[in-house]
């Protein structure tokens, strides 16, 4: 169930983090609710929006042939006031 694959942490994820928002990548499978679920029992949070949105297909040649990589979805997780999701492992 848990196709979660990397955090993804760009200027703009990292201006959303300031408001409590949280962008993974992750397969192209889990359902929205699915992962709502998955995440609050993993992180013991709760959300109060989830959106995910499929970035555009770049196409790949390999001789003649066009082909697409694997896709991912970005999902962007709100949550509510209180609640955080540690990103990175404090060693």
């Amino acid at each position: 169930m848990n196709e979660i694959e990397y955090t993804v942490l760009t200027e703009k994820k990292i201006r959303l983090l300031e408001r409590n928002q949280y962008t993974f990548d992750v397969g192209s499978r889990p359902t929205k609710t699915g992962m709502k679920n998955w995440i609050e029992l993993f992180f013991g949070v709760k959300i109060i929006a989830m959106n995910s949105y499929r970035p555009p297909e770049k196409g790949r040649r390999i001789n003649p042939i066009i082909g697409h990589p694997t896709r991912c979805r970005h999902m962007i997780i709100a949550l509510q006031p209180g609640y955080s999701i540690p990103l990175l492992s404090e060693e």
